[in-house]
């Protein structure tokens, strides 16, 4: 970490001004040292603050030590990077109102970030969505392709999953600080992810609630990294919605998975394909759309012992017998979404195959 690294590390603490703020100053001042010891004095030379802006800062940073708050993600083992880090993601210096720094957790340097798709829709997703986003994305498998999303419940959670359970690069962009994940019950989403897997980014401090009005803040960074947005599911007035219009102001290409057009959360995704985004189904739609040329690494699992646990569950309750889906979750307590995405890789690595009736069977 830099000599200014306390400073940048010490405006993302700040709650009652935002990073457009911090911008101001910077932009001003022509350091972020000087930004921070700025007096009322100096802050009223700025044309473009207000006199609220400044009491709020002076106030707030009289409660926060830079040297303090470096050393305490330092000892946690959190990183931090920020404008003048060379590490800062380039596609997000680019969008409106970057952020000024980033917490992260895992190893980003580790993602190719120069072939990220964000995954965005709905929390409360169809079955149809889920599966057909997990296919969709587990045709990635063996490329070095990165995939973006927000790890909320529905869209979010498949996307980061599939890629897990396919071992591809993920990247997760939450709405709150690390010590409130947001939803709970993708803790252990969360860890899998910063194990070697991915990074988890934030722009809040350590105790920062996942407040509502984060996300669509939140979804700036989301669409900002990546080099185009999939909506897999949205509905004509909601947080997918907002990022693929971000997506639009950004430059970036939109491509939209359809689904059931009786299903209200169809509805933006159709209302976007008719303005002109691109329609997917199937990871090729998005190569050609992306125009990328990607030739695929060789399958690292050649046998079964390979599989992680769940997968090697399920393939032992299918080897014994053909069963249907109801029997598969009965024999091995796994939840459904978790299923789905285990039976639609072992269909794309060829070791079970669909049978008439809806039986899934070992394949010989």
């Amino acid at each position: 970490m830099g000599i200014n690294d306390k400073y940048w590390c010490a405006f993302s603490r700040l709650t009652k001004v935002g990073s457009a703020f911090v911008s101001i100053l910077y932009d001003y001042f022509g350091s972020i040292e000087l930004a921070w010891h700025a007096q009322k004095y100096d802050l009223r030379e700025i044309e473009k603050i207000t006199e609220r802006q400044i009491n709020d800062f002076i106030e707030e940073k009289q409660k926060i030590n830079p040297e303090q708050s470096i050393e305490y993600i330092k000892k946690r083992g959190i990183d931090f990077i920020h404008k003048e880090d060379e590490r800062y993601p380039y596609s997000l210096r680019f969008i409106d109102n970057p952020p000024i720094g980033l917490f992260m957790l895992g190893n980003i340097s580790e993602c190719n970030l120069e072939r990220t798709i964000a995954v965005v829709g709905s929390r409360r997703a169809s079955e149809n969505a889920k599966v057909s986003l997990a296919k969709i994305l587990s045709e990635f498998k063996g490329t070095d392709i990165c995939i973006v999303s927000g790890l909320a419940e529905g869209i979010d959670t498949v996307a980061h999953k599939t890629a897990l359970n396919n071992g591809i690069k993920t990247i997760a962009v939450i709405g709150g600080g690390f010590d409130k994940l947001y939803p709970k019950s993708n803790t252990k989403l969360f860890n899998d992810i910063i194990n070697g897997n991915g990074a988890v980014l934030t722009e809040y401090w350590m105790d920062a609630d996942a407040i509502s009005w984060h996300f669509p803040i939140r979804n700036r960074i989301v669409s900002g990294l990546s080099n185009g947005v999939l909506v897999a599911e949205a509905a004509l007035k909601s947080g997918a919605m907002i990022t693929a219009n971000l997506a639009l102001e950004q430059g970036k290409e939109l491509m939209c998975m359809p689904g059931l057009i009786s299903n209200p959360n169809t509805q933006g995704i159709y209302k976007l394909i008719k303005n002109g985004a691109s329609m997917v189904t199937c990871a090729q739609d998005i190569m050609d759309t992306m125009n990328w040329m990607i030739m695929k690494k060789s399958s690292a699992k050649t046998n079964v012992d390979l599989y992680t646990e769940a997968e090697k569950l399920v393939l032992d309750v299918i080897k014994k017998d053909s069963l249907s889906l109801d029997e598969i979750i009965i024999k091995t307590n796994l939840k459904i979404d978790d299923l789905m995405v285990i039976l639609t890789k072992l269909e794309l690595d060829g070791v079970i195959s669909q049978v008439k009736g809806e039986k899934y069977i070992t394949a010989k």
